[in-house]
């Protein structure tokens, strides 16, 4: 919704693959020298869809936070005092989620004697719902804790990308099995982040023959490009 369509845009139904030779032609010039003259200008691009990935990041953690102070302290360590319990002898055991949704409970009632006064009733009251509670709670548990996980490590992973541009062209060459790497060394080194990460994008949306075909020739247009820059 963010990225206002711009990679449908961009893909010029080349996706579909079975446009007649000529319109693929004119098409794929179209987006090679779209990406070629729009270099430096797509780092914003990118650093929005990192910073969502930031933000589920931040939503995980908000949700373990909110439902700790919900628990008052108790939900943190939930799921490990559950692993700890199971491991524990018979005799030692104190279940954690019998603490926290207790399965019977002292209950008070209040209700008109005789004389119309108030009378206090205590009781013990069953809670068959938290039976439930304590199985939901275990699982979201786990669910946050390996969101979290692998949250974190997706931004470890964006952080490398940025940092190492040898990755950015093995990512490339793995994930679309490119063949020449010196078109995909020249791609990276005379291109930004942003660049990247939008022709990265556009191979998971266009046919992987003309995409190879748009790797090459915009790769042999950089090099062009830089050539004339040296003379």
């Amino acid at each position: 919704m963010w990225e206002g369509g711009k990679i449908q845009a961009l893909m010029m139904d080349l996706d579909v693959g079975v446009c007649s030779e000529h319109e693929k032609k004119q098409k794929k010039k179209l987006l090679v020298d779209y990406l070629f003259n729009s270099r430096g200008h797509h780092n914003w691009y990118a650093g929005r869809y990192f910073f969502c990935e930031l933000l589920a990041l931040a939503n995980v953690i908000f949700q373990i936070y909110a439902l700790d102070r919900f628990f008052d302290g108790e939900f943190l360590t939930y799921g490990l005092q559950v692993i700890e319990f199971s491991q524990m002898d018979q005799e030692e055991r104190i279940d954690p989620m019998i603490r926290i949704f207790p399965r019977v409970t002292k209950c008070r009632f209040y209700k008109y004697g005789p004389s119309a006064n108030i009378e206090t009733i205590d009781a013990l009251c069953l809670l068959p719902l938290n039976i439930v509670n304590e199985k939901i709670y275990i699982f979201l548990w786990f669910w946050f804790l390996l969101l979290a996980l692998l949250t974190a490590a997706l931004i470890f992973y964006r952080m490398i990308i940025i940092a190492c541009p040898p990755v950015r062209v093995y990512l490339l060459s793995l994930r679309f099995k490119l063949g020449s790497l010196d078109h995909l060394h020249t791609i990276v080194r005379r291109m930004s982040v942003g660049d990247w990460f939008l022709v990265y994008m556009l191979g998971q949306n266009i046919d992987s023959v003309i995409y190879q075909e748009l790797i090459q020739d915009l790769a042999q247009k950089t090099d062009n490009d830089s050539k004339k820059d040296i003379i």
